[in-house]
């Protein structure tokens, strides 16, 4: 038998391609008052994550909150 025919015989599977995640953030601009966003800045320093993280997850805990809908109008 000859090695090259048997190579050429055996398909090659083209590279996995991996999917995207699905999309679960949004871009948006938005005005917060300078102490606010300085305080995150300054806690995002301390605690090594991002500022954008830690707004994300105040309000994540906030909305999470016992009566968030109630106290949020």
């Amino acid at each position: 038998m000859n090695t090259e025919s048997t190579l050429q015989a055996i398909p090659v599977a083209a590279p996995a391609r991996r999917a995207r995640p699905p999309k679960r953030k949004t871009r948006i601009t938005i005005y917060l008052d300078d102490e606010v966003l300085s305080e995150f800045r300054n806690l995002s320093e301390r605690c090594g994550t991002g500022y954008q993280t830690l707004i994300n997850a105040a309000l994540r805990h906030r909305l999470a909150g016992p009566g968030a809908e109630t106290s949020l109008a």
